[in-house]
């Protein structure tokens, strides 16, 4: 299965990129991982893109498709993290796997001590780009 085209904003590719420049040397094959992701997306304009994108900050209901588990999670940056409270780290494996991904997308991610998964992004249910898009 190859890698679906992914869209990243011009804000979230910008603070995606400083993030990665001051990130800590223990965690590099993060960093890696989510480098490679954002090098193959596609940038948009920040106010253009679509409602159904993940983007930062968004809220999505994702499916592991081998386990057939669903969640809801919303992608934040890493002080922001809180698993328990369903906000994931975009430095996560699932975090880098949904960046940029649309509703209805699927996407297979090696995770470390697991088989390989397949996530598919069931709905993004909240996006704060739609949200102030909407507010105006």
């Amino acid at each position: 299965m190859g890698l679906p085209e992914i869209v990243v904003t011009e804000d979230d590719y910008r603070d995606l990129c400083a993030l990665l420049e001051g990130a800590p040397a223990a965690s590099q094959l993060a960093v890696d991982r989510l480098d490679l992701e954002i090098a193959r997306a596609r940038i948009v304009p920040t106010e253009s893109v679509a409602a159904d994108v993940v983007t930062m900050g968004a809220t999505v209901r994702v499916e592991e498709l081998v386990t057939d588990t669903r969640r809801v999670v919303t992608l934040v940056y890493p002080g922001d993290a809180d698993a328990d409270a369903g906000r994931i780290s975009v430095l996560s494996p699932l975090g880098s796997a949904l960046i940029g991904l649309r509703a209805g997308q699927i996407i297979e991610w090696a995770v470390p001590g697991r088989p390989r998964s397949r996530y598919r992004v069931a709905a993004v249910l909240a996006q704060p780009v739609r949200a102030r898009r909407d507010a105006v």
